[in-house]
């Protein structure tokens, strides 16, 4: 990105092209990047509105002055060509522009005629990753869909996080009580189907990650990685083992049953506070490192040296993501993750993993939501409703099955699920035969590319932003509070003040009364204001305080806070879910499932200048070699007669995909890799530099009926797969 020199000299700005195009004296503003879940402080420099510069902000103490390509890109979003900037209505092939107004009330006459020939559950909702990046989506998230009554609630969680929410709900209480690795103070760190060096920490907001594990190097600390590829994260271990994928609850198990036999269990503090933990003992038995060994690839010496390690260690704590969470035991693994915190001591201890203590007290603000199971369940495979919503899995089945309740219409917000949930193909068929839809995004892309009608908000610099959900998960308590940083258009709207109209329309049509409320910025003062940080303590936060605070505030560690923050009725731990405990024999038959000769097992894997689907638009993140490629085994590829560099079938049960192979003696033979987000090659879609860095959909070969069995959470790692020429 072009530079300016000292303000001393008159700085001029270059634009894109390198020209010179104007005088303006130059302006450095700073914000927090929410692209992605690390926060990272921002220093922003401008010409009139024009972006200069984006480099980490040293001043802000969380993410102290590292950023990511992505950050950067902030500015190719501003600036895209291809971003929508008014309302689109779809007209055969083509898109007309049309009023804000005009476009209200077509999606109200549209839905309100379904809802009354179909029923409320004719309509669905789908709320993409990006709605927890935008603190006025989460502000204004219940209005709009709620006015709808509608039963069909879906969101990425589903592909991403509910078994940890369910987990917790269960366990303490509350979904969003989710305990957070200490990392600044623990002495050894087990990862398990995570690659924080990459994702920058993922349900764990952790700016500036390299320097801390570096840290726990530096004092004594050891960094130990579980998953079928050798990662970034696990290139810099003290050790890696190899696992083969979905067996991870197996070694979870077995880890905790070398505890427990071993007698090696020192709950400490926390043993008053829990209950049927000795169910628990019982039920894991079975799972000794011997029986576990050849299902999971690890051997059973490892295995009891990493259990008796981590129960030695002073300070330990146990980490798993998305490798963990979205397969077919994705609730089982985030039990026992739990569970191996828990036992050894390490809950809700520095060192080990804490609960945060936002300076907007999510959790106390959702005291009477705090989670559910099996209210309702969908229409089709019966698959049981998660904290108000179904599984995104279930979402084309109940699109394309025809009966009462059948989905006819859908609107989705800042979510692309043709190429972020399982069985892509599926669902875009399955748009294709709605009677209406509606998306709040600024793209069209694979699945908007379907929309009646789309309306798209302003880009992240054009709106003010507070880390509503980041800072709950935050590896420290921090506060910050980032204005806008260019101005918003004349005719744009924010996401909040397009779902508030939304509601406003609809509640006047169907003779109700709109609640209007409050705007984010008033919500997020009073929040801070009555929050633990607020008038009542030493902090005093308010939004005013955070604006004369631009590079952020630091509230200190994280620190213990059990029983008191435990959301139970009792304030004790539920170790032992009656649900959970009862799945436990679904994973004992894996025991008995030897690993098929020539088996292939699909996995994801994350990349540092990507994010899900979006962000491929962009040529300084997509530049360089194609990143779309199969990792495989220089064995599985010699065993089919393949070699790294040729193109090969990859196939599932749901689909086939031509994929560009590369070699890579990093994965576990019988493991095979692919990115998610890409398949760029649907017609339709207006992302001229996606389009021509297409890359295959991995999510065209996941399979939308491998799910775990508890949550619903799709199942988008160890797929069944078969590889040839």
């Amino acid at each position: 990105m072009p530079s300016a020199g000292p303000a001393s000299a008159g700085p001029v700005f270059l634009g894109q092209n390198g020209d010179m195009t104007t005088q303006d004296e130059i302006v450095t503003c700073f914000r927090s990047c929410n692209l992605c879940e690390a926060i990272c402080g921002l220093e922003i420099q401008l010409a009139g509105q024009q972006i200069v510069s984006i480099k980490g902000d040293k001043q802000d103490p969380f993410s102290r002055g590292h950023i990511c390509p992505k950050a950067v890109a902030l500015a190719d979003i501003q600036n895209d060509p291809d971003r929508l900037r008014q309302p689109m209505r779809r007209v055969g092939a083509n898109w007309q522009a049309i009023g804000w107004q005009d476009a209200f009330e077509m999606v109200v006459e549209r839905l309100v005629a379904i809802r009354s020939q179909h029923g409320n559950d004719a309509i669905a909702v789908y709320q993409g990753n990006p709605n927890s990046h935008n603190y006025g989506l989460l502000t204004h998230a219940g209005g709009f869909p709620g006015l709808l009554r509608t039963r069909n609630r879906f969101s990425a969680t589903s592909v991403d996080q509910s078994p940890q929410q369910l987990v917790a709900f269960w366990m303490y209480g509350h979904q969003l009580l989710l305990p957070i690795p200490d990392v600044d103070r623990t002495n050894y760190l087990l990862v398990i189907g995570a690659n924080p060096l990459v994702s920058n920490g993922s349900l764990m907001t952790v700016p500036d990650v390299a320097k801390r594990l570096g840290a726990l190097r530096q004092r004594g600390g050891r960094l130990v990685v579980i998953d079928p590829r050798r990662s970034e994260t696990a290139s810099e271990a003290d050790a890696h083992h190899f696992i083969r994928p979905g067996t991870d609850a197996l070694f979870l198990f077995a880890l905790l049953q070398v505890i427990f036999a071993e007698n090696l269990a020192r709950p400490g503090r926390l043993a008053p506070m829990l209950r049927n933990l000795e169910q628990v003992r019982t039920a894991l038995q079975g799972f000794t490192p011997e029986a576990v060994a050849a299902a999971t690839g690890i051997a059973a010496a490892d295995i009891r040296r990493i259990a008796r390690d981590f129960a030695g260690a002073s300070r330990a704590v146990c980490y798993g993501r998305m490798g963990v969470s979205t397969q077919a035991f994705g609730s089982l693994c985030h039990w026992a993750i739990q569970l191996l915190n828990l036992v050894t001591g390490n809950l809700d201890r520095p060192g080990g993993s804490l609960v945060t203590q936002p300076a907007v007290d999510v959790v106390a603000a959702l005291k009477a939501r705090p989670g559910s199971y099996g209210r309702w369940a969908s229409r089709i495979s019966g698959r049981p409703e998660v904290n108000g919503e179904l599984p995104v899995a279930v979402l084309a089945e109940e699109i394309l099955q025809p009966g009462t309740g059948q989905v006819h219409a859908l609107i989705t917000i800042a979510g692309n699920p043709v190429l972020s949930t399982p069985n892509g193909r599926q669902l875009d068929q399955a748009l294709g035969q709605l009677e209406f839809m509606l998306a709040i995004d600024f793209y069209i892309n694979e699945t908007t590319r379907h929309a009646d009608l789309i309306l798209p908000p302003t880009a992240p610099l054009e709106h003010d932003h507070y880390d509503l959900v980041f800072n709950l998960l935050a590896v420290r308590n921090v506060a910050k509070y980032s204005p806008a940083t260019l101005t918003k258009p004349e005719d744009g709207m924010h996401d909040w003040e397009i779902l508030q109209a939304l509601g406003e329309h609809l509640a006047q049509r169907l003779g109700v009364t709109a609640k209007r409320g409050m705007s984010p910025e008033r919500l997020i003062d009073l929040g801070l204001r009555t929050g633990p940080y607020g008038r009542r303590s030493a902090q005093r936060l308010s939004l005013a305080r955070l604006r004369a605070e631009p590079h952020g505030i630091d509230l200190g560690p994280l620190s213990s806070s059990f029983p008191q923050r435990l959301a139970t009725t009792d304030q004790r731990i539920e170790c032992a879910p009656p649900l959970l405990l009862a799945d436990v024999q679904r994973a004992q038959a894996l025991l008995e499932q030897a690993p098929q000769a020539g088996q292939l097992l699909l996995i994801g894997r994350r990349q540092i200048r990507s994010n899900n689907s979006w962000m491929h638009n962009f040529p300084r993140l997509v530049k360089g070699k194609p990143r779309c490629t199969l990792l495989v085994h220089p064995s599985d590829l010699a065993s089919r007669g393949l070699a790294g560099g040729q193109s090969a079938q990859l196939s599932s049960r749901v689909g086939c995909l031509t994929v560009q192979l590369e070699a890579d003696a990093g994965i576990m033979p019988g493991t095979v890799s692919l990115p998610h987000g890409w398949g760029h090659d649907r017609p339709g879609i207006r992302l001229q530099v996606a389009a021509a860095h297409a890359g295959v959909s991995q999510n065209d070969l996941t399979d939308d009926h491998l799910v775990d069995a508890l949550s619903g959470n799709a199942a988008l790692n160890g797929v069944p797969v078969s590889l040839t020429a």
